[in-house]
């Protein structure tokens, strides 16, 4: 059985690390600096104390770092002091740069395998995904640790870097549809027009990023929808509501500009996207 240390039990990372101890491993958490809600997340998911993080690291053969993602190098930086010489699994919600950064300054000693949770806290019936990317051998370490639990490990099959970009693919669609809700029911609340709202959206399609083969005819009709979107910045601004998300969204429709009347395949339009639309004359 394998012992792991897990940085820290937060409402994703203590349950996770629970998994591993329901199967036989013993994972140990670190107090300093945590809450008296950490501490209860920890003691709920049967998670060892340990007093200091020297002591952890030194009998720990992985540790995982779930933390905010502004936190992450941080942590990452604490565990390299201290010589970690096993398996480094950095499983936050950070950019691809960043993952190699700290794939970088760890200890050559270490093996840093790029990792991203997707769903849930697992519990009762909901499982939580762990993607990994890196080294083979480390990955089936992981993987062993967590077989017959509530965390699914998936393998990116690409390399480091690769688990994070997947991860921030999905919240730049999840986290920013989440906050487009938010500033939609505001606009309709400010205008008396909330009920008739969630009685449209009860009608529209909500399969939207499992369809990507939707995505030429958005670009076709982006020459107005661009329009549209700086219609709604207007009307955001003038009610006092954010009107950034509807001004970035005005921009990406620009990159579509050129298709407007053309039938494009999945592939044209995406690389569109990384091309600036062509300064007027």
């Amino acid at each position: 059985m394998s012992t792991l240390t897990v940085l820290h039990p937060g409402a994703m990372g203590a349950p996770v690390s629970g998994e591993a101890v329901a199967t036989g491993h013993r994972v140990l958490w670190v107090p300093e600096g945590r809450s008296a809600a950490s501490g209860e997340r920890a003691e709920e998911a049967g998670l060892t104390r340990c007093e200091g993080l020297g002591e952890a690291l030194g009998v720990s053969d992985i540790v995982l770092s779930v933390c905010p993602p502004h936190a992450s190098e941080q942590v990452a930086d604490a565990v390299a002091g201290h010589g970690f010489t096993g398996i480094y699994v950095e499983a936050n919600a950070i950019s691809p740069e960043r993952m190699q950064r700290i794939a970088g300054r760890m200890p050559t000693s270490c093996t840093v395998l790029d990792g991203m949770l997707s769903g849930p806290p697992p519990q009762g019936t909901r499982t939580v995904r762990l993607y990994l990317a890196g080294d083979a051998g480390a990955r089936e370490a992981v993987e062993a640790v967590f077989a017959d639990t509530r965390v699914l490990t998936r393998a990116t099959g690409g390399g480091i870097g690769s688990a994070s970009a997947l991860k921030l693919a999905i919240s730049s669609y999840q986290k920013v549809s989440r906050a487009l809700a938010g500033v939609a029911h505001a606009l309709a609340a400010d205008h008396g027009v909330g009920d008739l709202l969630l009685a449209e959206a009860g009608s529209m399609n909500k399969d939207i990023l499992d369809d990507p083969g939707y995505l030429p005819s958005v670009a076709a009709r982006a020459w107005r929808w661009g329009p549209e979107m700086t219609e709604v910045a207007d009307t955001l601004r003038a009610a006092g509501l954010p009107a950034e998300l509807a001004e970035a969204a005005a921009v990406v429709y620009s990159r579509w500009d050129q298709h407007k009347d053309q039938s494009p395949t999945l592939d044209t339009v995406l690389h569109t996207l990384h091309q600036k639309p062509k300064e007027s004359a």
